[in-house]
């Protein structure tokens, strides 16, 4: 699905928040790579699962006509420093959720992104009758979770030693879930 673009400002730095749009695909490939050497909490490791600019034309593509996708991209300084993406389920039992996620630059953290790209979606999900937005984030990413509780979502299970981090050690994944059933 597509939405409007929405301009921020935040300290020294403007940014919109907008659906991604294939020209984007090359800056989305090189961004996601970049996080994921920049982070542990995400699920990969710089170079594994790689999407190159043609798998994002090709999600970009789908999830722009699918009502229950929703892909945004955050562009600062005429480049792109972030995205998140909602994928649905066709299937019926499940099609009244979703399943986010959220990747931002470590250099633009701290400039509300990922909040925005949050209240972005929820609206959107509200707006369009999704009754559940479903996330998974790794325990030690505690300002993640704060963000995501003064949001609606709620820890809904844990994942034991689900991921193992450069450290050796083993580490659980919270599922949260935020449910809107006023729609």
């Amino acid at each position: 699905m597509i939405i409007d673009s929405q301009e921020f400002q935040h300290h020294h730095i403007s940014y919109i928040i907008r659906s991604a749009k294939a020209s984007d695909a090359k800056s989305l490939s090189e961004v996601r790579l970049q996080i994921d050497g920049e982070t542990e909490y995400m699920d990969r490791e710089k170079g594994e699962a790689v999407i190159d600019e043609i798998g994002f034309k090709q999600l970009i593509e789908a999830d722009s006509k699918k009502p229950h996708h929703l892909f945004l991209v955050c562009e600062a300084n005429g480049r792109v420093v972030g995205f998140s993406r909602c994928v649905g389920s066709p299937l019926k039992r499940m099609s009244h959720k979703v399943e986010f996620g959220i990747c931002v630059l470590k250099d633009f953290w701290g400039y509300g992104i990922g909040t925005n790209l949050l209240k972005r979606t929820i609206k959107w999900a509200d707006k369009n009758n999704v009754k559940k937005i479903a996330l998974t984030v790794l325990e030690t990413n505690a300002k993640a979770i704060k963000l995501y509780q003064n949001y609606g979502f709620e820890e809904e299970g844990i994942l034991r030693g689900d991921k193992r981090l450069s450290d050796g050690k083993y580490y659980n994944t919270v599922i949260m879930g935020r449910f809107n059933d006023d729609n």
